[in-house]
């Protein structure tokens, strides 16, 4: 069963709250954790090398990226091309699956801009401590 927020204000039912919470949590599992979206968000913009992703991602161990590319392969939002040249070239894109996430990566930065906002905001208007 899917849910449709279409009004906020609107308490849905038991059902469809146990149906929203399992997709979520299943959304969740996929692309829960610290580096995953920032990966395809970095992928949907250009296909790229292992050191590139790196580079862009700052911050992601060559171990963790590693790991994070092979989960997003294997859940089919990242395809891994590999060309036999000397040395190998392996180029990492978006799949089209990764684009479906594309509103909602774009409500999650209005979101964290929101927030980031809001806490700014409070920080300056509380007394300073001493």
């Amino acid at each position: 069963m899917t849910m449709m927020i279409h009004d906020l204000d609107t308490i849905p039912d038991k059902e469809e709250c146990a149906s929203s919470l399992g997709n979520v949590l299943d959304a969740l599992y996929v692309l829960g954790g610290k580096w995953r979206l920032p990966l395809i968000l970095s992928l949907v913009q250009s296909p790229k090398r292992f050191n590139e992703i790196q580079h862009e991602v700052k911050g992601i161990s060559p171990k963790i990226l590693a790991k994070e590319l092979k989960d997003l392969e294997l859940n089919e939002f990242v395809k891994r091309h590999v060309y036999a040249t000397t040395p190998v070239t392996i180029i990492y894109e978006a799949t089209e699956h990764s684009r479906t996430l594309k509103n909602v990566l774009r409500e999650l930065s209005l979101w964290g801009e929101q927030h980031r906002e809001k806490i700014k905001k409070s920080m300056r208007s509380q007394p300073e401590s001493r």
